[in-house]
Order: structure tokens, then sequence, then C-alpha cells
């Protein structure tokens, strides 16, 4: 691994967090597939040698998540819609109460490419499993499917549940290391 040992922070400027949602349900030919970008957020990764020594503690405001781009749908996605599906995710996710999502890595293999660790949303902690890929010298990729209903939330509905958000959320990453 070509990352300078040590502790490192990272955040926006050096990289993206995205969130990908897809509809389901009789009704999914009106909706939106999400792209929500998460606009701020900070990662302290503690690199060492063997890599299985190292960490990662990711924190993500969730007033900063920000809908991008919506595909699909009868019509384009206007501001408006974006608006309205930034309030009610912020609703959901009950951002007076939990204005944060954190994930705290517990276990890395050595290679670096599975990334075990806790997930907190809404106050309710839960293993994931991440993966990740270094590119180059100085880029990581990687992402995580998320069941929402595993913390509790219920996927957005709408049309008497003929339109719905699927249960799975797609996280990905995509950060410049320093090197």
């Amino acid at each position: 691994m070509a990352v300078r040992e040590g502790t490192h922070e990272l955040g926006p400027d050096d990289g993206r967090l995205l969130i990908r949602t897809g509809r389901s349900g009789l009704g999914r030919r009106a909706g939106h597939d999400l792209t929500i970008e998460a606009t701020r957020w900070t990662a302290e990764v503690e690199a060492r040698e063997p890599l299985s020594a190292s960490s990662v503690a990711v924190t993500v405001e969730v007033d900063g998540l920000e809908v991008k781009d919506g595909s699909g749908g009868v019509k384009p996605l206007t501001d408006q819609d974006r608006a309205e599906i930034g309030k009610n995710l912020r609703s959901v996710l009950d951002v007076r109460r939990y204005p944060r999502i954190t994930f705290a890595s517990t276990r890395i293999d050595d290679a670096g490419e599975r990334i075990e660790g806790d997930l907190t949303i809404m106050g309710r902690v839960k293993p994931v499993q991440v993966s990740a890929a270094l590119e180059g010298d100085d880029r990581v990729r990687g992402g995580v499917a998320v069941q929402q209903s595993r913390w509790g939330i219920k996927p957005y509905s709408a049309f008497f549940g003929a339109l719905r958000l699927a249960d799975d959320v797609e996280v990905e990453f995509d950060v410049r290391l320093p090197g």
C-alpha cells in the first residue's frame, strides 16, 4: 500500500460519498432512481502496516445529504422535487434526534479489500462489510449495500404503496488518499 502511515483526515475535498436508491412496486415507472451525495462528511484513516492494523472512522452529517440526480421516471426531476425529497429524507432519518450517521471499522483484511465495521443510523448499530479496492497509488473506491429496514427505516412509499423505494440502497465512495 502506498499510503503514508499515520493518521489522515479526509472529507469532501478528497472524494465523493454517494448513496444510490432504486424503485419498486407497481408504480415504479413514475418515480426516480436517486443519487444522493453526502456533502458534509469526515473520515479518519489510521494507516498502519500491516493493513489489518489500520482503522477507519467515518461521520456523515444527515443535513449534508443532497439529492444530485434522478434517473428514470415519467418526467425529469426538478429542483422542487429535489428539495421535497431532501425534506422527506431528513424527516425519515429524524435529523433532530440523530444528526449523524457513523461507521467505525472493527477489522480490515490484510489486502485492504474487505472492511468490517459498525454502521450507526438513527442510534441503531449494525455490522456491515464494506468492499474496497486500491486504484493506483492514491485512490480507494468501494461500497456496501445497506438494507434500510435493518435500521428500522421504512422505505419511502407513495400512491398508496404503488411506488416504493427499494429497501436496499448502495453506498459508494471514491476518495484520494494522502501519499
